[in-house]
């Protein structure tokens, strides 16, 4: 290795296509994919990938993307080391607390760091986070709330099929009676073996919540935990719940900052603390909730390169895998075997853009 391997340049792409099914919850919907890609090269000929995604909205021309990468983040990258850059630290005041205008640039820019990284250390991105095991256990996520009850039903059929053991559904509809279908149709296509999750994506208030979740159990369904049942920083709220249903784990924090879930855990308000794509945030993240006690479940990451901070943290217990189907941009995809997911031995994290997606991410 070349210590003082320095970036040189970078490269953006932009993907929209359909969906192969709507996702959401109680609240939104999503029918299209909006994923950007960057690229960063380094002067030792590497090249560290990452992304960033919009569900709702298209996100910017190409164009547009590059001139806000070039004026807001280019140059504080550029002609800097990759190792310095996730070691840094920030002193974020007043104007300066803000996310790029076009794109979450933070979240990509800080994969493709942690690729380089490890590439130009000639070692997987799991190991390189300090992990000895690539497989983690991985549970079957629908985003389902907007299928219908059979379509919901064939869709986690199928992924027990596939060998998942784990399966969360989307709850939180005005009528109890529909959740209830809901659990019934899931539990009759995958049995009652295996755990069931539910998230409510904050459509409840504490009191409903906790009602729900008895209702849940006087009818017959065990449920392992309950995902973000009310709102994010109602952390006296949480706590309730977490007190009420000591049958069902409170999974709760993926909205959060670090500063959030800091307080979520000091106030004993969650069971699971959730975490995202953000490798160094989520590795921030897992420290802090190892002082608790507290375990962590990753939520989705973007092609699931998330697998490598999963499996490199002894207190993540949980990956989450949606099914969403936009491999075809990869040459090579996060691979599952019996409902582990496998971090690749491949240097980095081992996902690069196919020569097809190149092309078509600069259209």
């Amino acid at each position: 290795m070349q210590p003082h391997s320095l970036i040189d340049g970078y490269r953006l792409y932009r993907f929209e296509f359909p969906r192969p099914r709507p996702i959401g919850d109680s609240q939104v919907i999503s029918t299209m994919h909006y994923i950007g890609a960057l690229e960063l090269h380094t002067d030792t000929g590497h090249t560290g990938l990452g992304f960033f995604l919009a569900l709702f909205y298209p996100l910017p021309a190409l164009e547009e993307l590059e001139r806000v990468f070039a004026e807001q983040v280019a140059p504080r990258i550029m002609g800097q080391s990759p190792f310095v850059l996730t070691n840094r630290l920030s002193r974020p005041r007043g104007g300066n607390i803000r996310a790029s205008s076009a794109g979450d640039f933070d979240t990509a820019v800080d994969q493709a760091l942690w690729d380089l990284q490890a590439k130009e250390l000639d070692m997987p991105l799991y190991r390189l986070l300090g992990g000895t095991s690539n497989r983690v256990q991985a549970y079957a996520s629908g985003l389902d709330y907007h299928l219908s009850h059979e379509d919901m039903a064939a869709f986690f059929a199928d992924t027990a099929q596939r060998g998942f053991k784990a399966f969360k559904i989307k709850v939180g509809h005005p009528d109890l009676e529909w959740d209830l279908s809901r659990l019934e149709a899931v539990t009759k296509a995958v049995g009652k073996t295996w755990p069931i999750m539910v998230d409510a994506n904050e459509a409840w208030s504490p009191k409903e919540a906790i009602q729900r979740l008895h209702a849940y159990r006087d009818a017959g369904y065990d449920i392992y935990w309950a995902e973000d049942p009310c709102l994010r920083d109602d952390y006296a709220g949480l706590h309730e719940i977490r007190s009420a249903v000591p049958f069902t784990l409170v999974n709760s924090g993926e909205y959060l900052d670090l500063h959030g879930k800091r307080i979520l855990m000091e106030n004993r308000a969650v069971d699971i603390l959730n975490i995202h794509g953000h490798i160094t945030a989520g590795m921030h993240a897992a420290w802090l909730a190892s002082e608790y006690g507290i375990p962590v479940s990753l939520g989705n990451t973007s092609f699931e390169l998330g697998v490598h901070l999963a499996a490199a943290l002894p207190n993540v217990n949980w990956m989450e895998y949606s099914f969403l189907e936009y491999e075809h941009l990869l040459e090579t995809p996060i691979t599952f075997d019996d409902g582990y997911a496998i971090a690749p031995d491949r240097p980095g994290h081992g996902l690069t853009l196919s020569q097809q997606a190149q092309e078509q991410g600069r259209q």
